[in-house]
């Protein structure tokens, strides 16, 4: 197993439906009984193997050895006064992750971890704090849904939409991530519709093409944040591996390729990335592209000394994007309260020593 791997656990959760089903066969189960675990797993989202009733005892003793259902440790949860909610839950390895419950008018939403840390190192970002420890595997992505909604049960609420965006970089950890979609979008899994989910990349260029080529109706985003290299690569040192043209023509290939349009964020920094002449060099750079540019007014990260762009610098910077013809919005803002920003609650709480992460050997 590398460094970053996940590790060697075949959790139920991390099969996508049709593997699943191919592999119980396989096992010398009947194939109906896939369909059963299937059902309790996401259609009442039960947290054990005793709850499948179903299902003969000696048969769910064989699957919980097998194929056990993943425990996430909740070791915190911060309410907002919005009604964000943000868990810090451990993995049965020692780490610890987050996870993001946002409520919107048309629903609720829910932002998941790819991997436990960061090795990108965009430096207005917490999650890069400490570095990469691991990825996580596909079947602890999908429990971090399987939290969120049964808590959201208890009130008869349901997951709407995914937003792929928590700690880490989901085009390094590619094959748990497609998996992932799988799971959400299949019928007999979450039965999420495609289109009301986005994956954030910072631009792993020979990613974002495996993704065009996958046809998928999940929406991309792309983390940009400046217009030009020299500042995106001091912004985030990727830039270095992946050139804003090479990152550009990414782009442009997955316009062409899935006919979707793609998402651009821009966090704003005060009097870094946020001027006038700013929004011109992105104009330009955005022309002509089937784009969306969410504008994100960055987060006060501690260890970080980036500050929020005032609210009529905001505003100039979406007159020229518009004025220009690229079709923009800003973020609305959710959890400041509970520092919701990716990152935030793992950095410190680590920090104060009250849990522990493990660390890679």
């Amino acid at each position: 197993m590398g460094r970053f791997d996940a590790p060697d656990v075949s959790y139920v959760t991390g099969f996508g439906v049709e593997a699943w089903r191919e592999r119980l066969v396989v096992d010398g189960f009947a194939a109906y009984r896939a369909d059963q675990v299937l059902s309790w797993v996401y259609g009442k989202r039960v947290s054990s193997y005793a709850e499948m009733t179903n299902i003969p005892r000696a048969e769910r003793d064989v699957l919980a050895v097998r194929y056990p259902l993943p425990v996430l440790e909740e070791r915190a949860k911060l309410c907002s006064r919005d009604g964000t909610v943000k868990w810090l839950l451990g993995l049965s390895d020692g780490h610890a992750i987050e996870t993001v419950l946002m409520r919107h008018r048309y629903g609720c939403s829910v932002c998941v971890t790819t991997q436990v840390g960061c090795r990108i190192g965009c430096t207005f970002c917490a999650s890069t704090i400490g570095g990469l420890q691991r990825n996580l595997g596909a079947g602890e992505i999908v429990a971090q849904v399987l939290h969120v909604q049964r808590m959201l049960d208890e009130t008869k609420e349901r997951v709407s939409s995914i937003v792929v965006m928590g700690s880490g970089e989901p085009f390094e950890n590619f094959d748990a991530l497609v998996t992932f979609l799988s799971i959400m979008t299949h019928a007999d899994g979450m039965a999420i519709g495609a289109r009301h989910i986005t994956v954030s990349t910072s631009g792993i260029v020979p990613r974002m093409i495996d993704f065009a080529r996958l046809r998928s109706q999940v929406t991309l985003a792309l983390s940009l944040h400046a217009p030009d290299d020299a500042l995106r690569t001091q912004l985030m040192p990727i830039n270095r591996a992946y050139p804003l043209a090479d990152v550009m023509d990414a782009a442009k290939y997955y316009i062409a390729h899935t006919g979707r349009r793609l998402t651009i964020e821009y966090a704003l920094m005060r009097d870094v990335n946020d001027r006038v002449a700013h929004a011109e060099a992105l104009a330009q750079l955005l022309k002509g592209m089937l784009v969306h540019v969410n504008l994100i007014p960055v987060n006060t990260v501690r260890e970080r000394a980036y500050e929020r762009t005032p609210v009529a610098d905001v505003q100039a910077f979406v007159a020229v994007l518009r004025r220009r013809g690229i079709n923009t919005t800003v973020r609305r803002e959710q959890g400041h309260d509970i520092a919701a920003a990716c990152g935030q609650l793992r950095a410190s709480v680590l920090a104060s020593g009250a849990v522990r992460d493990a660390v890679a050997e």
